[in-house]
């Protein structure tokens, strides 16, 4: 039984939880400021420091200190590779400390000296609230992962759950008490989002002390890992940040186009947050299990092992994500209905985030995919190519987005992510399969025109019930609303599984048996 199938899918039990709490989040979010100006505001100040997440944690960082850390584990002794830990940890204190001030200073200095519109004005002290979530949250990140490093991948993944709780609670336990009017209250929010990034760390570091962590400061201006993983970054770090000036742009022109056209911004990011709900289960957790899988086979030189875990990765993720994506376009509104049509999010935020939701909805597989493959390029010591391709593929998502968001608003923005991450997953492989000579997928080419024929049955099946269902259902309460998307999603959800197995595709066969498997148990 493949093990990538149990590790991945013991995370992606801990990414579910986190993210059905994610959702939860969400729903609450819409229910307090529905798709305003107000959550327009928040939106746009908490993109900020989350971008400086996947800067400085989660993304470059990440990805360079990652196998630099299994290469220590596999040559070095276990003092060496705790030491180590603790110079790129200290350094990046240092690093988080230094930007925080600034980014705290330059806001202050903004708003100080010149009078912005109340939007503007709105989302920069909310930024400057919430600003020092990025410090909390970037050390998050790196104990997760050299936990994942370590081989744990399920309680890493539960530290999601931290933040979300302490978001959910901000919104019920906070806002009641906040005095002053909406725009005040959200601050009670911006507050809790700093909460939760605290928690977040501190989560991490029962399971880290257990592995022989401890922190100590290590000087890290001279130390040779540092620097190592300084060289690896900074190509990493040039990606993301193109990354984080082409979201602030499209973010920013959203928040400036919605004071005429109504908000974009929060329908867009709503949808976004659907949508990563398959993402984060099958694509992030398979993606994460990956890394120091692969970065231990690279160090070993077991290419042929290194290229069928990639092949068996891509053949996992698109037997799960592609019947999630056609799920998400066919079920799109009665999917926004059921999770946040209540208190101020209305039927027009309704119609608006399930537009955007439907334009998204394709580049589920692209994003996923891209994940795979640059997660490939970081085991390989490559940092490099995958920067390239994403420059250019930002580019072409700034010039989409600029162009599609006058004619379908939010929806231009959701269009714009499915060009450019299918452009970024074409590149990727092109790249990788030219550096590893061959990776073998023709292999997969009789099950995947399997899974097109059972994919285009299922959504046709959901796509019928989902118009039967409205038409002599309707939605008007909660349990009908639970039915429309459940109803459609589970008949159609059956009939893609059951093509698949009676076709032998050997994701479904081997998810078959590891379920009967532990049934048996």
């Amino acid at each position: 039984m493949s093990q990538m199938l149990k590790s991945s899918g013991a995370m992606a039990a801990a990414t579910l939880t986190s993210r059905v709490l994610g959702m939860v989040r969400e729903m609450a979010y819409g229910w307090f400021m529905g798709t305003s100006w107000i959550a327009d505001a928040f939106q746009v100040a908490l993109s900020i420091p989350s971008l400086f997440r996947r800067l400085l944690g989660e993304g470059a960082l990440t990805a360079a200190f990652i196998p630099i850390f299994k290469e220590k584990e596999r040559t070095g002794t276990e003092e060496e590779l705790w030491r180590a830990a603790n110079a790129v940890i200290s350094g990046l204190i240092v690093a988080l400390a230094v930007i925080v001030a600034l980014g705290l200073l330059i806001v202050s200095v903004a708003l100080a000296a010149h009078a912005f519109t109340p939007r503007v004005d709105l989302m920069l002290r909310l930024l400057r609230v919430m600003f020092p979530y990025m410090f909390f949250v970037c050390l998050a990140a790196v104990f997760i992962g050299i936990l994942n490093a370590r081989g744990h991948f399920f309680i890493p993944a539960m530290g999601a759950t931290m933040l979300n709780v302490v978001m959910i609670a901000s919104v019920f336990l906070l806002t009641p008490i906040w005095p002053g009017d909406k725009a005040d209250k959200v601050f009670a929010l911006a507050f809790g989002v700093v909460v939760a990034g605290v928690a977040q760390a501190l989560f991490q570091l029962p399971s880290l002390r257990r592995e022989g962590f401890s922190y100590k400061w290590v000087t890290p201006w001279r130390d040779e890992t540092v620097r190592n993983v300084v060289r690896k970054i900074i190509p990493g770090t040039i990606g993301v940040a193109a990354f984080q000036i082409n979201v602030l742009v499209v973010q920013n022109l959203g928040l400036v186009l919605g004071a005429a056209n109504g908000p974009i911004i929060s329908p867009f990011n709503y949808a976004v947050r659907l949508m990563e709900l398959p993402q984060g289960v099958f694509g992030i957790s398979l993606a994460t299990y990956l890394l120091p899988t692969l970065a231990g086979l690279a160090a070993e030189k077991k290419f042929d092992e290194f290229r069928a875990s990639v092949r068996h990765g891509i053949a996992h993720l698109l037997f799960a994500n592609v019947l999630c994506a056609v799920l998400l376009i066919v079920l799109a509104e009665p999917a926004v209905r059921l999770i946040f049509e209540r208190g101020n999010f209305t039927v027009e935020s309704t119609h608006a985030t399930a537009l955007a939701l439907q334009w998204l909805s394709a580049s589920l597989i692209g994003y996923s995919l891209v994940n795979i493959f640059a997660r490939a390029f970081y085991a390989l010591g490559d940092t490099r190519t995958p920067m390239k391709i994403s420059v250019v593929c930002l580019v072409v998502n700034l010039v989409c987005a600029v162009a599609l968001v006058f004619p379908l608003k939010q929806g231009g923005f959701g269009l714009a992510n499915t060009i450019s991450s299918t452009l970024n997953c074409g590149l990727l492989l092109f790249a990788l399969r030219k550096k590893l000579k061959s990776l073998g997928l023709a292999a997969l080419r009789p099950g995947l025109i399997q899974l097109i024929i059972a994919v285009a049955i299922a959504g046709l099946i959901a796509w019928g019930t989902s118009r039967e269902w409205e038409r002599t259902i309707g939605h008007a309460g909660l349990l009908t609303r639970i039915g429309a998307v459940f109803v459609p999603g589970a008949l159609a959800a059956g009939v893609y599984f059951g093509i698949a197995l009676v076709a032998k595709v050997p994701a479904a066969v081997e998810m078959w048996e590891l379920w009967r498997k532990r049934q048996s148990r």
